[in-house]
C-alpha cells in the first residue's frame, strides 16, 4: 500500500507543481505580491496532499519564535519539503539558493520573480559578500532569509557540515538567528517513497546578536542537530 500511495503522491505532486508553474507564469509581470500569493498556495497545496495522500501530518512547534518582520532562520535541510514549506509558513520567505537552480525550466524564472538570493558556491569571497549586500537589500523589505547552512541535503541522523555564509550573515547583518530543526528526511527525503507520520518543523529561540564567530557556529550547530536529533528519535 505504500507504494502505491507513494506513486500516487509523487504523481500528483508534480502535476501540481508544474500546472502551478505554468499559471504563474502570468504573473511574473505583476508585483511579487502576487507570486509570493501564488508561492503559498502551491506550498499549502502541497501539504494538503501530504496529508491525504500519504498520511503524512504537519505540525509547527515554536510558533512564537518565527520571525514575522526582517528575520534570519538558519535551517536543516534534508528534503525538497523544506523549501517548499516554509513559503506558507513565514510571512515572505527569501530563499539563499545556488545559481544552478535558475538553469531549472520554470522554477529558476519563479525564483527570480520572488527575488530570492543567489548565489555561485564557488565564487568564495566574491560570493559571500555578494551574499551579505544581497540580504542587506532584503532585510530593509522586512523579509525572512532562510539559509541551509549545510548548503545541500543531509542524511537523517548524520550531523551536518557547516559552511561559513550563515556565520557572514550573522556578523555583518548584526541580528538575531532563529535555528530550525526538523525530520523531513524521515518522511520524504531523496527517494520515491514517502513514509507516513508527522513531519514536524521546530523553531528554537532566536540565538542573540554580538556572538564570536567560533561560540555562534558551535551554538547553531548544537542546537539545530540537537533538535532534529530528537525529533528523528521520537519516531514521530
Amino acid at each position: 500500500m505504500i507504494y502505491l500511495r507513494s506513486f500516487l503522491f509523487q504523481l500528483v505532486f508534480w502535476l501540481w507543481s508544474a500546472g502551478m508553474a505554468v499559471f504563474m507564469l502570468v504573473t511574473l509581470p505583476m508585483p511579487r505580491a502576487v507570486n509570493r500569493a501564488c508561492m503559498a498556495t502551491w506550498s499549502r497545496g502541497l501539504r494538503l496532499l501530504l496529508r491525504v495522500l500519504v498520511n503524512v501530518k504537519i505540525e509547527i512547534r515554536g510558533q512564537e519564535n518565527i520571525p514575522h518582520a526582517a528575520g534570519l532562520v538558519a535551517a536543516k535541510h534534508q528534503s525538497m519539503f523544506d523549501v517548499f514549506s516554509q513559503f506558507s509558513i513565514l510571512p515572505d520567505a527569501c530563499f539563499v539558493m545556488k545559481k544552478e537552480l535558475l538553469m531549472v525550466p520554470l522554477f529558476g524564472w519563479h525564483g527570480l520573480k520572488a527575488d530570492m538570493i543567489v548565489v555561485d558556491r564557488d565564487g568564495h569571497s566574491a560570493a559571500l559578500k555578494k551574499l551579505v549586500r544581497d540580504a542587506v537589500g532584503r532585510m530593509k523589505e522586512s523579509r525572512q532569509i532562510v539559509i541551509f547552512p549545510e548548503g545541500t541535503r543531509g542524511k537523517v541522523g548524520e550531523p551536518g557540515d557547516y559552511k561559513p555564509g550563515i556565520a557572514a550573515l550573522y556578523r555583518e547583518l548584526n541580528m538575531p538567528v532563529t535555528p530550525l530543526a526538523l525530520n523531513c528526511g524521515s518522511h520524504w527525503n531523496k527517494g520515491f517513497l514517502v513514509q507516513p507520520g508527522t513531519i514536524v518543523f521546530e523553531y528554537l529561540p532566536a540565538i542573540p546578536a554580538g556572538l564570536k564567530r567560533g561560540e555562534f557556529m558551535r551554538e547553531l550547530q548544537t542546537r539545530i542537530d540537537a533538535a532534529t536529533k530528537a525529533l528523528e528519535d521520537a519516531g514521530l
